[in-house]
Order: structure tokens, then C-alpha cells, then sequence
């Protein structure tokens, strides 16, 4: 068999392949607070701190969180899910029973200048998510304000693939991916380029992922490996002719 036949069938091979490892499951629940920001139909939290642009066209809609430093983790934490509800043991402003699933999207920084128990929501330590005001308002009675909330961190559930958008410039590739099942988050990514080998990527902002290589007019394949500790390849879903800017969707997606 030709050499580099069987190089592709074994690539092929492994992209669906989720290494020797379970998928994410439910953490304990623990406590944290809650307010809403983004206005009623949630257009204000568009962008944001791990660079998904605009969340309705990117799939990730009105049920998304910035999160305070302490559970932001210098981007690390974008993407991941979380299972909130409100204290009603402790607070008159919850819906009583009701949860919600978030999507870490963005970061709501410190205030220092305010209290950490008076508006400086965000102030570490505090754990503290401030949701789009529809995901808040399925928990939380509006005149509130702010909530105490129980929180879990769960599976993300996707429809579809991972995607990949190729952003940048010559020798410097800065890769977004998004629609991540299952942990949400990535720890490690990979690129090779139709002549090169594997080049580890290093985390720039957020979701995003940069390489310092020359890429261009070269096929892409992503090795990437979630937080969960699953690795998907994804063998060259880059076509060759690619233009920065561009926008890759895979049919792969990681295990729930």
C-alpha cells in the first residue's frame, strides 16, 4: 500500500477517536451569586472576553454568563457549561424550582472602587456570574437585582460539529473555535499543515488559539484535546485555499 494512503487512512482513523477517556460529568453543586446585564433581549452581551462575536449566530443565543476572576481562569474557563438556580431557601426573588444552563462567553471583571458586598460583584474572591438578562430571568424576579445561587458545572450539549475560524495574518494564524460539546473548554490544540508536522498552539485570548507558523496555501488539521481530557483530530478541515476570516465547520464533535 502507498505510504501515504495508509498515513491518511490511520489519520482519518483517529479523528474519531476520543482517547481512552470518559466525558464530562456533573460537578458538585456549590454557592455563588448572580445579577444580568445585555438589556432584554440580551444584545449587549454580544463579543465579549472569549471572542465568540456575535452569540446568536455562533449558536450560544441568550442563555450565556460573564464570570467573576475566580471563575474565569484567564479565559481557560470559556465555553464551559453551567446549571444554576436560585437560593429560594434564603432569597424572596427566586423562581422557585426553576434552573438554567449558561455558557461562560465573556468577563465580568472587578470594581474596586465599590464593596465587594455593595456593587463589587466581581471582586475576587467572590464567585459571581452575571447572565444575559433572559437566562437570569428564567431563575430570578426581575425587581432583585442580584441572587443568591447554587451552581453545577454539566455537559454542553451541541448540535452539530466543532467550528473553526481562521483570523490573523502571515505567521500568525489566531484560530477561534466554538460549538464545543461535552467539557466546553480546550487545554491543548494542535495544527499541521499539509507540510509541516504537528505545531502546538498556545491560548492567546479567550477561545482563541494562535500558531507563529506559515500556513498559507496549505490543507489544516486541528488536534485538539478538551478539558475533560478527550481528543478529537480533525484532518484537514482547512482546505488549502483558505482566506483568513473564513469560517471551517466539522462534522466531529466530542462525547457527552
Amino acid at each position: 500500500m502507498d505510504l501515504s494512503l495508509l498515513c491518511s487512512i490511520i489519520l482519518l482513523a483517529t479523528s474519531y477517536m476520543s482517547i481512552g477517556v470518559a466525558a464530562l460529568m456533573p460537578s458538585r453543586w456549590l454557592k455563588a451569586y448572580a445579577t444580568f446585564y445585555g438589556g432584554s433581549d440580551a444584545s449587549g452581551t454580544m463579543g465579549g472576553a472569549c471572542g465568540y462575536g456575535n452569540l446568536y449566530t455562533q449558536g450560544y443565543y441568550t442563555n450565556t454568563a460573564a464570570l467573576s476572576t475566580q471563575l474565569f481562569n484567564n479565559g481557560a474557563t470559556c465555553g464551559e457549561c453551567y446549571q444554576i438556580m436560585c437560593r429560594d431557601d434564603v432569597s424572596p426573588w427566586c423562581i422557585k424550582g426553576a434552573t438554567v444552563t449558561i455558557t461562560a462567553t465573556n468577563y465580568c471583571p472587578p470594581n474596586y472602587q465599590l464593596p465587594n458586598n455593595a456593587g463589587g460583584w466581581c471582586n475576587p474572591p467572590r464567585k459571581h456570574f452575571d447572565m444575559a438578562q433572559p437566562a437570569w430571568e428564567k431563575i430570578g424576579i426581575f425587581r432583585g437585582g442580584i441572587i443568591p445561587v447554587m451552581y453545577q458545572r454539566v455537559p454542553c450539549v451541541k448540535q452539530g460539529g466543532v467550528r473553526f475560524t481562521v483570523n490573523g495574518f502571515d505567521y500568525w494564524e489566531l484560530v477561534l473555535v466554538t460549538n464545543v460539546a461535552s467539557a466546553g473548554s480546550i487545554k491543548y490544540m494542535a495544527v499541521k499543515g499539509t507540510n509541516t508536522k504537528w505545531l502546538p498552539m498556545v491560548r492567546n485570548w479567550g477561545a482563541n488559539w494562535q500558531s507563529s507558523e506559515y500556513l498559507n496555501n496549505q490543507a489544516l488539521s486541528f488536534r485538539v484535546t478538551i478539558t475533560d481530557g478527550q481528543t478529537l483530530i480533525f484532518p484537514n478541515i482547512v482546505n488549502y485555499n483558505w482566506q483568513f476570516g473564513q469560517t471551517f465547520s466539522s462534522s466531529l464533535q466530542f462525547n457527552l
